[in-house]
């Protein structure tokens, strides 16, 4: 599944996409939680924004809950009754019928009441199940998992170099777009037109906006190449000896064990190549390989 979409800052505005906005829950009207971040002087990301629905206070005590249930009628009901009177508060969630029909799969973010509770909520659990108590005779099996969405706010910095700035205060959805300027105008100044990089984490329901160094320069290149083992590596080798940064790669099969698409997002900021040189010379390259690799797309995104 593709997480991730390229688009351009509108004044100082960014738009996010339906389909991504109603995955993430993110509606027009509703409060967005949001802390800046800045990249190290290494590699082409210059800022990120974290967007959230949930405070960034109430991030240690966020958990994944899924619950395996009966599928009859009833079952979610049950099964939400049994959280409530643990008072854990449902925040956002998900539920579906398993592919056999015979269980629904309820996945949620909640948040719990302290740290620990987990273990006393499985034991209240295993004891009724123990006991037939009709209170869970619907629920099969409930699993828990920390959110470590606080992983990103912990300390001044997090693994990956990045820096938190600032956390940002409480705005909202507009038309479906988020306004940068209203929050972080006095940092991101003159980001009209700029490319950001729109990553969504689905299981943490967060939203992750990326802009680039002003070097940066993005390409996107389509190619058709074969589906077999060790195909993909071929591309991506010739891209790689032109000392260019790979900022998204996507594939999805066209024809089975024949054709499949390669999608890549790269910089070529920094390669000693531009980008009519490294146009003009990627079919040839691709011609040398073992297989058939087409080049369908090569474009800027700047």
């Amino acid at each position: 599944m593709k997480i991730w979409e390229f688009a351009k800052v509108n004044g100082s505005s960014i738009k996010v996409d339906n389909w991504m906005s109603d995955t993430m829950g993110l509606v027009d009207k509703g409060c967005i939680y949001s802390t800046l971040f800045k990249h190290p002087e290494q590699g082409p990301k210059d800022y990120e924004i974290i967007l959230s629905m949930f405070p960034q206070e109430n991030y240690r005590t966020l958990t994944h809950i899924t619950m395996y249930l009966d599928d009859v009628p009833g079952s979610s009901a049950q099964a939400a009754k049994f959280l409530a009177q643990k008072e854990i508060n449902i925040l956002n969630s998900v539920s579906l019928n398993g592919i056999s029909d015979t269980v629904i799969v309820w996945k949620l973010m909640a948040d719990m009441n302290f740290a620990g509770e987990v273990d006393l909520l499985l034991e209240s659990f295993d004891s009724l199940k123990a006991k037939d108590d009709p209170s869970v005779s619907k629920i099969k099996r409930i699993d828990f998992k920390p959110a470590e969405i606080g992983r990103l706010f912990k300390g001044n910095s997090v693994s990956n170099g990045k820096v938190e700035v600032r956390r940002g205060y409480p705005t909202t959805i507009k038309d479906g777009c988020f306004d940068i300027g209203e929050v972080y105008g006095d940092i991101l100044t003159d980001i009209d037109g700029k490319n950001i990089l729109i990553t969504m984490d689905a299981d943490s329901w967060i939203i992750s906006l990326t802009i680039f160094k002003e070097d940066t320069n993005l390409v996107q290149v389509g190619m058709e190449i074969p589906d077999c083992p060790g195909s993909i590596t071929q591309a991506l080798s010739v891209i790689a000896d032109w000392n260019v940064n790979l900022i998204s790669v996507f594939s999805k099969v066209k024809v089975c064990y024949e054709t499949m698409y390669l999608e890549l997002v790269m910089d070529i900021g920094k390669s000693d190549k531009g980008f009519d040189e490294i146009r003009n010379a990627l079919p040839g390259m691709l011609d040398g390989l073992n297989g058939v690799f087409t080049v369908k797309e090569f474009s800027r995104l700047n």
